[in-house]
This record gives structure tokens, C-alpha cells and sequence, in this order.
């Protein structure tokens, strides 16, 4: 049977960044873990299959040979895989016996704090150069009111886990070694709910739908982020919130390009303009500003207006606004308009192009070197 791609199982795409692929690894192996499905088939090879895929995307060289070469630029994968012997497993899990009780002390029956939250905020660019303040809807868990987070009903409360006696751990000693797993009875929690929350059902949590104010920064530019302490899901047993990251994306204006703070637009002008010099109006981010265009300027000339620019998200100081002229030829001239034009012309110093030549080239037009150039 053929195996799955390993951005497939873990639920990524092929750009995902390192902490996206160790984010949803935990998040899947925390899903699957036999310990939490005891005696399901199913999960325990998903839960492999899941510590396989990572073992090879977590790694630089595999993930590079697989992105190549796929499955055959890794060995196809080990067989009988073991989540437990590769490097890194215990450090994305603070620690095996931390989570999954492979040794160590337990700490599930603790305050866990919550799990971080990104939202995706677009934003227009007038917004991005001036800043704003905006609200955005986050659906999350939080810490259900009914039962205080405990997860047990009203007038009841949590006992300890006759089984491990509140350790969230059995110990078995084989030879000189002793074994730990996770407790069946209380996953690992230490303690057991009688009687679950109905709100709740026991996990101490509900999803609700926050409305949460962001302010942005003027300045802000796409791919930045920011982060509101707190605002992420709730913590169980007491732990805290975790964080909420709104990342920016600025949508492109149809007038400036952005290069960092600083700002480019084009502005078209007519050859008289160009010619005779003027001083001349263009938009900028704060009002208009004038920009003074001498007399036999070239077209593609650019001016620039120090300090015009976006703001740096930071609050120190502008970029620049960069102002490039560029000649319109009109698209149809009247009799008068020609008659002129023509008048002008030949006033003017004859422009045409006369290519330099030497010796047996002399006789030679450009039009025959040309030809010679491009066969």
C-alpha cells in the first residue's frame, strides 16, 4: 500500500514554517496517543504515522530530500517507527513523562495554560499608513462559568484517582528498570469527575465568541503580527490564557507602490510640462504635496520628497515619497496642434540616430548589422 504524503497527514502545506509543522505534530499526537485511546487501533497507527511524518519534516537535510525525491529520499520511512527515538519528541513535549508518562514526573494534573490562536486580519492600505482601531470576532474556548473549570457538576467536585492515587501515573518494575505509564482511569490527570459538567461535559471549557478591539499601528506593513496577551484559549485546572496573534495583510493601492517605508507613483505629464518646467500637484499618504519639475526634464526623471513617506510602525521618523514623471504623447492632435508641433520640430537639432562607423563597416547601414546580429 502506498504511503500518504507526510504534509497530508500532519495537516500543513508545503511551506509550512518549523513551528507550524512541531504545532500541529503536538497537536496531533496529543489527538492520537494510545494513552488516550486505549485499545484503538486506528489512533495508534495515526499517532505513528503522525511521529513518522514529523521525524522527517522536522529534520532540514530529510525534509529537503523528500521534498525532491519524496518517499524514496528517505528510506520510505522506518518500519515499526517508534515516536519515542527520534530526537527532538521529548522537547516538543517538555519533556515524555511531562505528557505521556514515559518517565519523569507527571505534570497534567496541573495548570496547563491555553493554546495560542492567529487571526487573519486584511486591512487597507490608508488603514496600514495612518493606523486604526478595529474589532474582530474570535471563536475560542474559555473557562466554563457553570462549573469554575473543573469540569464536575454543580455541588460536586473532582476526587483523586483511586488508581494512581492522584499521580496521573502507573509504575511497573521490570528487572532493574522501572516503567511508567499513563493512568487509564484519569488520563493522566490525577484526578476523576463523578458526575461531568453538563455544560461542559466535563472538560472545564466551552467555545464562546469573544469581540476583541485591535489597535494597529500606523506604519504596519503585510506579514507583521501582533500579539494580545491573553486572548488565546483558556488554560485548564487554573492554568492561564494563552496568547492571540492577528497577523496583517495590506491590501496593494492602486496609485503607490511600498519598498519598505518608503512610497513610489508615477505621474503622467505632457511634453509642454516636461519642457517648460512647473510646479505640480501629487497625493501623498498626509495631503498633497508640490513638486517642482524644471524646465528640459527627461521623462522617467524622479523627484524625491524626504520624509513623505509611510510612518516606520515603530514611531521613528518616515520613508520617503519617490515621484517619477513620466511624458504623454497625445493621442490625436488637431490641425492647429499639428501645424505647431511641426513648427517646433524644426526648430529643433536633428535627433536622428547615425551610428558611428569605421573602415570596411562604412559602407555598411545599421539595418545590415541588425540583420547580422540576430541571423
Amino acid at each position: 500500500m502506498s504511503k500518504r504524503d507526510y504534509y497530508e497527514i500532519l495537516e500543513i502545506s508545503r511551506t509550512a514554517t518549523d513551528q507550524e509543522i512541531k504545532s500541529s505534530y503536538r497537536k496531533l499526537a496529543l489527538k492520537y496517543h494510545p494513552d488516550r485511546n486505549p485499545g484503538d487501533r486506528t489512533a495508534e497507527e495515526k499517532f505513528k504515522e503522525a511521529a513518522e511524518a514529523y521525524a522527517i519534516l522536522s529534520d532540514g537535510d530529510k525534509r529537503a530530500r523528500y521534498d525532491r525525491f519524496g518517499h524514496a529520499g528517505v528510506g520510505g520511512g522506518p518500519q515499526g517507527f517508534d515516536p519515542s527515538q527520534f530526537s527532538g519528541f521529548e522537547d516538543i513535549f517538555g519533556g515524555l513523562g511531562d505528557i505521556f508518562g514515559f518517565g519523569g514526573g507527571n505534570r497534567r494534573s496541573g495548570p496547563q495554560r491555553g493554546a495560542d490562536l492567529r487571526y487573519d486580519l486584511e486591512i487597507k492600505f490608508e488603514q496600514a499608513a495612518k493606523g486604526v482601531e478595529t474589532h474582530v470576532q474570535i471563536p475560542r474556548q474559555e473557562t466554563c462559568e457553570t462549573c469554575n473549570g473543573n469540569g464536575a457538576a454543580p455541588g460536586t467536585s473532582p476526587t483523586t484517582c483511586p488508581q494512581c492515587r492522584g499521580t496521573g501515573q502507573l509504575r511497573y518494575q521490570q528487572g532493574f528498570f522501572t516503567v511508567a505509564r499513563t493512568c487509564g482511569q484519569c488520563r493522566g490527570n490525577g484526578k476523576v469527575i463523578s458526575k461531568p459538567c453538563a455544560a461542559c461535559h466535563g472538560s472545564g471549557t466551552v467555545e464562546r465568541t469573544k469581540k476583541l478591539t485591535v489597535k494597529i499601528p500606523a506604519g504596519i506593513a503585510t506579514g507583521q503580527r501582533l500579539r494580545l496577551a491573553g486572548d488565546g484559549e483558556a488554560g485548564t485546572h487554573g492554568g492561564p490564557h494563552g496568547d492571540l496573534y492577528v497577523v496583517i495583510f495590506v491590501r496593494e493601492h492602486e496609485f503607490f507602490q511600498r519598498d519598505g517605508n518608503h512610497l513610489h507613483c508615477t505621474v503622467p505629464l505632457p511634453l509642454t510640462t516636461l519642457a517648460l518646467g512647473a510646479d505640480i500637484k501629487v497625493p501623498g499618504i498626509d495631503g498633497e504635496h508640490t513638486v517642482k519639475v524644471p524646465e528640459s526634464t527627461q521623462t522617467g526623471t524622479t523627484f524625491r520628497l524626504r520624509g513623505k513617506g509611510m510612518p516606520d510602525v515603530s514611531g521613528r521618523g518616515h520613508g520617503d515619497l519617490l515621484v517619477t514623471v513620466q511624458a504623454v504623447t497625445p493621442k490625436k492632435l488637431t490641425k492647429d496642434q499639428r501645424t505647431l508641433l511641426e513648427q517646433l520640430a524644426a526648430t529643433l537639432p536633428d535627433t536622428t540616430v547615425k551610428p558611428s562607423v569605421r573602415d570596411e563597416d562604412a559602407e555598411r547601414g545599421i539595418f545590415d548589422k541588425v540583420k547580422d546580429i540576430f541571423g
